[in-house]
């Protein structure tokens, strides 16, 4: 006579196919870059970081009220 552990068994193929799929989304997420909330979706955003600097204002004299 076989032995039923009472679905014991089921329960915790059903908890392994759940971890799978949690890992599989979460991997699908990473590699998209979070695109489908907003993100770059990949594209890289040009910055241009050689600004320059506004020239030194010259001295301001305060005017006499008369």
């Amino acid at each position: 006579m076989a032995d039923n552990n009472s679905g014991g068994g089921s329960s915790a193929a059903v908890v392994a196919i759940f971890v799978i799929f949690v890992i599989i989304v979460a991997a699908a997420l990473f590699f998209f870059g979070g695109q489908f909330f907003g993100g770059g979706g990949g594209e890289t955003k040009k910055v241009d970081v050689n600004v320059k600097a506004p020239a030194e204002p010259g001295k301001v004299v305060p005017s006499k009220s008369p």
